[in-house]
């Protein structure tokens, strides 16, 4: 199996392996940002060029390094290959500079929106944007419109990173919308308002990661912060059954899959479980939900120790 050397951490891999999973074996903590890449969709990653890395030896054959960054999702791994990603000035200045273009036309709306605490595009312009655009030009809007009817969508918002058409290709039978026009009028659409509809269709709210599509169930309600997401589980015919219930007192404000340390859906869930069932009597309650110590999420949560919090019921109050 080859070898791969990232940021100074060695790592064998399966032969067919990228640069980008083989970071995430290592962890986090090495790991490139990506906004378009899913390991849970085929053919997804190669658009929004945020998991750029530099190779400094292509391998052990032939150690030339690659000439210019390159995209990590979609970079395979080569024996004796050694690559730079946060340890590069190179690298971490182009990744400044493909934010800027993710936010030439993103209003930043952060205040009003209901992804704050958890956007991924919130945390890359926190890392690696600048603190002012040089962009003069108008902003491209659009007005929202709802794709289903417990979705909204706000394109306005939107950074075509092609994740929900996958959902709905890959997950959903007939797949009714997708990716209109080409370049800077390119926007996702289903030309007729309200024309999704099937039980895995609300997948797309949890892949998005800006605050394009929202769950209409859940708008303006609460933020993430004031919020406290417990995992649990029901009986289900149609998927696992397996969601975080995020809380606020007694309520059970919103469901949603759970994710893993890199924001992925562990097991998609169907919309019964997600806009249906929200009373505590429908499920059988685990725990609070370890959250990273990063998140603004994880805030004055819990009294208790969370790191293994066990069956307990958590506190509501």
């Amino acid at each position: 199996m080859p070898k791969v050397t990232i940021d100074g951490h060695t790592i064998e891999v399966p032969e067919g392996t990228t640069i980008l999973q083989a970071a995430r074996m290592i962890g986090p903590e090495v790991a490139p940002p990506a906004m378009c890449y899913y390991s849970k969709l085929a053919t997804s990653g190669g658009y929004c060029r945020t998991c750029i890395v530099k190779v400094t030896q292509g391998s052990e054959k032939d150690p030339r390094p690659m000439p210019k960054p390159v995209a990590s999702c979609r970079t395979t791994v080569m024996d004796g290959m050694v690559v730079e990603n946060k340890t590069s000035a190179e690298v971490l200045e182009a990744r400044k500079g493909v934010v800027e273009f993710l936010l030439a036309n993103h209003p930043l709306d952060c205040p009003v929106c209901d992804q704050a605490g958890e956007c991924h595009l919130q945390d890359l312009s926190y890392e690696h944007g600048a603190s002012d655009t040089r962009y003069e030009f108008e902003r491209r809007t659009f007005d929202k419109i709802d794709i289903g009817d417990k979705i909204k969508l706000h394109m306005t918002r939107c950074i075509l990173c092609y994740r929900c058409v996958k959902v709905a290709d890959q997950l959903t039978p007939g797949r009714v919308h997708g990716v209109i026009n080409r370049g800077d009028v390119a926007e996702i659409s289903t030309y007729i308002e309200n024309a999704i509809d099937n039980e895995f269709s609300g997948n797309m709210i949890d892949v998005c990661p800006v605050g394009a599509l929202t769950d209409k169930t859940f708008r303006f309600k609460s933020r993430v912060w004031f919020t406290k997401p417990v995992d649990a589980h029901r009986e289900c015919s149609s998927c696992s059954g397996k969601v975080v219930l995020w809380y606020q007192g007694a309520e059970v404000l919103r469901v949603t899959a759970r994710k893993d340390a890199f924001g992925e859906v562990e097991e998609f869930i169907c919309n019964t479980c997600r806009f249906d069932k929200k009373q505590t009597a429908d499920w059988v309650i685990e725990g609070p939900r370890k959250i990273n110590a990063h998140s603004v999420i994880s805030a004055n949560h819990y009294e208790a120790d969370t790191v293994n919090p066990g069956p307990v019921t958590p506190r509501l109050n």
